[in-house]
């Protein structure tokens, strides 16, 4: 299992995936789950994936193969809006579907998977999808300015409770790191390094860009405040005034 969550901002974006797979207790794994296409000053993509990793991984392989010339294909480097990214991406997603999909069918093996991206190109605005394993996608918007795929349940109520496109980046990730706290904190599939990725909007490069191991200070004080707050404000709520 994974948990990315992304998230579309006045002041730009912030992107967060965890690194854990798991096939079963015994085989617990890290991979990598963000991946960056960049023209620094002209182009910023950025890929969160979840789902069948082989089928993520194929996807990501085919975007590069694309790039580079290996096959025929439209490239991310080539388009001129996020919109025809998005669409790239998608049909990136198909191509795989078509050549592994049946035969993941023939061994009732679901063909699962699910892309967050997010970015700019020079002359268009700072843009957000979340991307479907048949290649469509929907767009992020005021109303609800993120994204989360993978295991998402236990990472939203705080996302829910925070976050807004004035939010700022350092709250925002702030915000996001606190949801995989919480998740990690519930769920054993979902675990680190956590890779995060801040974008200014309308700069076309990024901002920050780093990695979290589970010994990094900043994600065990986040984790120590968060569980000693939530602990005092259960305590603070009164009790129900019933008679038992």
């Amino acid at each position: 299992m994974t948990y990315c969550v992304g998230m579309l901002l006045d002041e730009g974006l912030v992107m967060a995936s965890d690194s854990r797979t798991n096939a079963g207790v015994d085989r617990v794994a890290t991979f990598q789950k963000m991946f960056l296409f960049q023209e620094p000053g002209e182009k910023l993509f950025v890929l969160l994936t979840a789902g069948n990793l082989s089928v993520t991984q194929s996807t990501i392989s085919y975007l590069n193969d694309c790039i580079e010339g290996k096959i025929e294909g439209q490239s991310l480097m080539e388009v001129t809006s996020m919109y025809a990214a998005a669409r790239t991406v998608g049909r990136a997603l198909r191509a795989v579907w078509e050549e592994d999909g049946p035969s993941l069918k023939a061994h009732d093996i679901e063909f699962n998977a699910s892309i967050i991206l997010g970015g700019q190109v020079k002359g268009g605005q700072l843009r957000l999808f979340q991307i479907y394993a048949p290649g469509n996608f929907v767009e992020a918007s005021a109303d609800t300015p993120y994204f989360q795929i993978g295991e998402v349940k236990y990472g939203k109520p705080v996302i829910d409770r925070i976050v807004t496109q004035k939010t700022s980046l350092a709250e925002a990730a702030k915000c996001a790191l606190i949801s995989f706290d919480s998740t990690m904190r519930s769920n054993v599939s979902v675990g680190p390094p956590l890779d995060l990725l801040l974008a200014r909007r309308d700069s076309l490069d990024i901002a920050l860009q780093t990695r979290l191991e589970d010994d990094n200070p900043y994600l065990r004080e986040i984790s120590r405040l968060w569980g000693e707050g939530l602990k005092n404000t259960f305590e603070a709520v009164p009790d129900p005034d019933w008679t038992f």
